[in-house]
């Protein structure tokens, strides 16, 4: 469900006094990373360039912001679980005689 116009986009004062503050310390923010646990912030115009650790529940990942993520969450781009490929039978045959082999 979208959060209403009227309201605008949800960003964690925190995190703004925290860019705030950065930004009129280092005018260049290309290097500086802000650490967040806030996956629920959208990504506004004015983060872009910004590098990002956005935690995930049990790690921070980097996260360089672009103008493509403008309007989505942080927590999109900091996945907490791990995709599991599939494999096929030959794969697992093929992992399984190499077992043997070593024995």
């Amino acid at each position: 469900m979208n959060r209403s116009l009227y309201k605008g986009p949800y960003v964690q004062e925190s995190l703004v006094r925290k860019i705030k503050k950065l930004r009129s310390e280092n005018p260049d923010m290309s290097q500086v990373v802000i650490k967040t646990y806030s996956r629920k912030s959208t990504i506004l115009p004015s983060f872009v360039g910004l590098n990002f650790d956005i935690h995930n529940g049990k790690r921070f990942h980097k996260v360089l912001i672009n103008e493509f993520m403008i309007g989505k969450k942080l927590g999109e781009f900091s996945h907490t679980r791990i995709y599991a490929k599939h494999t096929s039978k030959k794969d697992t045959m093929v992992k399984r005689k190499g077992k043997d082999k070593k024995k």
